[in-house]
């Protein structure tokens, strides 16, 4: 199924399970909670766990229900049939409903990554990795439409490297199974996130040969983003929210790989600490963490020519329709340091 067909399925999809406008926020102890859906689960959004477990959220008078997506297009799913209030993804899913022709479509107002987050995992370790070692083999690619595959080929590319030519891009396997695919015999090498590509090193089972994300370049890869709706109804919550994950950006910048690591052990009880701090510290090694919420023009800009470089997109989404950055600026002026201290 194409990338277009798809989504208008995904369209289709939310218009059967919408219903009447929620808010989705409710009273509890005093604190407004927050229905946000994450696309996955990993140490690369470091930032938003320290956010919560250093009490951010809670000092901005918020809770947070959590739901992990497992996709950019089950949390769009959820964002626009009302089953979440804030989605956390990548900002390429905007485009493509933008695009195609949504009325209440959906507004990007805080990036947290800036670079992909991803890491090419093969069999055996390799110290000396070039990429020209992928010719003629099989990685496991990810979603067809979303940022790790849209990444991962604009790398190749960019090497010179075609997908489908030179080497074979498996886009069949869903995001969560690519881990265990990859451990079934599947493939030469995989695309993963962590600590999932740290466990499997522990394991044997897969090392780490190259960060995507440091070759790729700044690419504005997840973002939270909100109904165009929620955000005009509620901007004193959006802003709230936005001032909490700029205290966890501030927060992480300061911090070393072990605390960072102690700070968000909560949200993977079965990963070890030593094996976060290991994480923590490729992900500040590579810069991959955004250091404000402003989602650049250029950044938006740069997305956009990985996806039509991919072939997902014919035409381009107006920056100024799908990010809105005053509340990342209206953080950026309030909030210092002596805040998070």
């Amino acid at each position: 199924m194409g990338r277009r067909s798809l989504w208008m399925v995904v369209l289709l999809i939310i218009t059967l399970l919408s219903t009447s406008f929620l808010m989705g926020c409710s009273k509890d102890e005093g604190l407004i909670t927050l229905r946000v859906n994450e696309v996955t689960r990993s140490v690369f959004y470091a930032p938003m766990y320290a956010a919560i477990n250093q009490g951010f959220f809670e000092e901005e008078g918020l809770a947070l229900d959590f739901t992990t997506g497992q996709g950019a297009d089950q949390v769009m799913i959820a964002l626009l049939s009302k089953q979440a209030d804030i989605g956390f993804m990548g900002p390429e899913a905007t485009v493509y409903v933008f695009n195609e022709g949504r009325e209440d479509y959906v507004v990007n107002f805080a990036q947290l990554t800036k670079r992909d987050g991803s890491f090419l995992v093969g069999r055996e370790p390799d110290p000396d990795f070039t990429w020209d070692k992928v010719i003629g083999k099989t990685i496991i690619g990810g979603r067809k439409g979303g940022m790790p595959l849209m990444t991962l080929e604009y790398v190749l590319k960019n090497k010179g490297i075609m997908p489908g030519e030179d080497v074979e891009v498996l886009t069949n396997i869903q995001f969560a199974l690519m881990a265990g695919a990859f451990t079934g015999g599947t493939g030469d090498y995989t695309t993963l996130f962590e600590p999932v590509a740290a466990a499997l090193e522990k394991e044997g089972t897969g090392f780490v040969v190259a960060s995507v994300g440091q070759e790729s370049g700044e690419i504005p890869y997840t973002v939270f983003s909100a109904a165009k709706s929620y955000i005009e109804a509620n901007p004193e919550i959006i802003q709230s929210f936005t001032n909490a994950i700029y205290k966890g950006q501030l927060w992480v910048e300061q911090s070393t790989p072990q605390e960072i690591a102690e700070a968000i052990q909560s949200f993977f009880p079965d990963a070890d600490l030593e094996i976060l701090a290991t994480v923590a510290e490729r992900y500040k090694s590579i810069d991959a963490w955004a250091k404000t919420p402003v989602f650049t023009e250029d950044a938006f800009n740069r997305l956009q020519d990985v996806m039509e470089l991919a072939g997902e997109i014919d035409q381009r989404a107006p920056y100024n329709e799908l990010v809105n950055n005053s509340f990342g600026e209206k953080a950026i002026k309030e909030i210092t340091l002596d805040d998070i201290k």
